[in-house]
């Protein structure tokens, strides 16, 4: 699954979920140039909450689909991770 984050302003992002027990450190995101960071990640099917973590700051991912209340007043970004179609 790739993540995409655009903010001209950043310096340092990452991402951070239940796929990665929530680790900011865990997932750095490449900075492309301009504002543009990416991170591809091979997940097995599932439902996976997640947040970027901007400067240290965690921020929702504005393109996501679904959002969630976490249990710390914000929302968490959902990523949901299909079963591969069989023929």
């Amino acid at each position: 699954m790739r993540f995409a984050f655009i903010n001209p302003e950043a310096h340092s992002v990452t991402v951070a979920g239940s796929f990665n027990d929530w680790r900011p450190a865990a997932t750095p995101m490449s900075d492309l140039g301009h504002g543009r960071w990416v991170a591809t990640l091979a997940l097995p099917p599932g439902r996976y909450e997640y947040q970027f973590f901007v400067d240290g700051r965690w921020m929702q991912d504005r393109a996501a689909q679904e959002l969630v209340e976490n249990p710390f007043g914000g929302l968490n970004s959902v990523l949901v991770v299909p079963r591969p179609k069989r023929d």
